[in-house]
Parts: structure tokens; C-alpha cells; sequence
């Protein structure tokens, strides 16, 4: 199944009885603004998942800005959503497609891997006249048995023993500024990951802001990736890593892990070495 599918797709399978539509529109440091855009018109059918409430946990002293949430947890979320483990899981957003990947990175991670993204997200959708509506649906409970890659996950502790590793690529996926340190909005210290390569994670998306193909993904990508063994991507807090996970898959990469923590959370552990500039 691809990974990234068309609004045209998704018009076609809304009201199938095996198809979960996930609104996953989100507006960092709004945390309210999602909730209310979905409140005011969303997909037919679609239910609400939170990046906050629902794809993270609790922030602590370490994990990051956005760890990963208890899976139990989570897995009551879906089930109640009604996603079962033979259910087609559609997700969009409004944020250029970085919530969503979180959501499908999430998916991925519980061995489901009948889930994909919407290209263009919500206000593509609304631009092309297609249906939306205002009523929340109440979808009945079903059952998803939760498979977990747990290869796709990495901690601090296994990304500082890679540092310098042959063969292991690790990929900064926030904006070239924040890489090199020459600023830093959100976190308390400004630089990168020692020996990490900067890949932007809108440069996923074209001038169009629809996600490139597969072949330019590749063409984009593989100058950085091609002959590694390992490839272990990072942003911020775990999220807009996302979108080059998903990328990188596109391209045929699939082993690829999350460093969940992220950035955020390797500036919490007091020593952690830090780097600036290009690599």
C-alpha cells in the first residue's frame, strides 16, 4: 500500500465500513487551535486525534518536548476511534503533513501497515469542494492487537553509542539554521547531534506543497543514506522527524529508526556532546 495517497482516494473509500479517517490537525504552541478547526468543519466521518493529549505522554526531565505516549494507552484511543487490525487508517492535517506522519509513524511502529496519509491535507480538500462536515461521529468500539517494531525506536543511550559509528547515518531533520545553531525558538540550547547530516523535512514537499514522489525522494535523498546500515532520523521533539521517516520509506528505505526524543531531549542530559556548524 503507498504510504501517501491522493484526495481523490480518499473521496472514494469515505463511508466504507473498514476505512478510519484521523484528523490530525495540531499548531504548535496553539494546542487549542486543532481541536477548534476540527470542531468547526472536518472530513465526513473523521475523529480527532491530538498530538499532545493523544501521541505524546507527559513531559518530564528527559524524553523530549513530545515522548511517546503510554502504548496502552494509545491502543484504548484507537479502538475507541474504531480502528480494528483489518482497518484502512487515513490521516491528514493541515500542517503540511508532519502531525500525520507522526500519527502513521505511530501506526507503523504497532505493525499496522494499512495506514496512510493524505496529501494536501484539510485545506486542499475544503479548496477542491470536497464534502466536509461539522458532526462528530460515534464510531463503534473494535479491536487492533498492537504488533510492536521495537527496531524502530532508539534511545539517548543507543544514539551516543553510535556517535562516530562507520556506517551508522543519523539525519537532523529541522531547519538548516537550527542545525548549525545559528538559532534556536524553542529549545535551551542551540547546535546539533555530533556527526548528524541536516535534511529539512519540508523539502519533502514541493513548491505545490503536495509530497514529492518516490523518485525525487530518492533523488533527494539517497546522496545522504546510500550505503549505510543504519539510518536514525531526529528533529526537535520526535515530530516533523516524521515526515522523513515516512520519505525515506518512500524511497525504499525501511529499516528506519526514531530517535523519539530528539533534539529535546539530548540537551536535557547535562555532558551530552553538541555540535554547530555544517558537518
Amino acid at each position: 500500500m503507498e504510504t501517501i495517497v491522493s484526495m481523490e482516494w480518499v473521496r472514494q473509500r469515505l463511508g466504507n465500513a473498514d476505512v478510519v479517517v484521523v484528523d490530525c490537525r495540531f499548531i504548535l504552541g496553539n494546542p487549542d487551535a486543532g481541536r477548534e478547526a476540527y470542531a468547526a468543519g472536518h472530513l465526513p466521518g473523521a475523529v480527532y486525534i491530538d498530538l499532545e493529549q493523544d501521541m505524546s505522554g507527559p513531559v518530564t526531565e528527559h524524553g523530549g518536548r513530545h515522548p511517546l505516549p503510554d502504548l496502552g494507552t494509545f491502543t484504548l484511543k484507537l479502538w475507541k476511534a474504531g480502528v480494528a487490525d483489518t482497518s484502512t487508517v487515513i490521516a491528514y492535517d493541515d500542517q503540511g503533513g508532519a502531525m500525520a506522519s507522526r500519527f502513521w509513524w505511530m501506526m507503523h511502529f504497532l505493525g499496522h501497515d494499512q495506514t496512510v496519509v493524505m496529501d494536501g491535507g484539510f485545506t486542499k480538500w475544503n479548496e477542491a469542494g470536497l464534502p466536509v462536515t461539522d458532526v462528530v461521529p460515534q464510531p463503534a468500539q473494535r479491536s487492533f492487537k498492537p504488533h510492536v517494531r521495537s527496531r524502530l525506536l532508539v534511545s539517548m543511550d543507543e544514539v551516543k553509542e553510535r556517535l562516530g559509528r562507520p556506517g551508522t547515518v543519523l539525519i537532523d531533520s529541522r531547519e538548516a539554521p537550527r542545525y548549525r545553531g545559528e538559532a534556536e525558538p524553542i529549545d535551551r540550547v542551540a547546535g546539533h547531534i555530533p556527526g548528524a547530516v541536516n535534511a529539512f523535512w519540508k523539502d519533502r514537499l514541493g513548491a505545490d506543497g503536495l509530497w514529492q514522489p518516490a523518485a525525487a525522494q530518492r533523488e533527494q535523498l539517497a546522496p545522504l543514506v546510500d550505503g549505510a546500515d543504519e539510518i536514525i532520523v531526529y528533529c526537535g521533539s520526535g515530530v516533523t522527524a516524521c515526515p522523513n521517516v515516512l520519505a525515506l520509506k518512500m524511497a525504499g528505505y525501511d529499516d528506519v529508526k526514531l530517535y523519539g526524543g530528539s533534539w529535546s531531549d539530548w540537551i536535557s542530559y547535562e555532558g551530552n556532546p553538541v555540535a554547530t556548524g555544517e558537518e
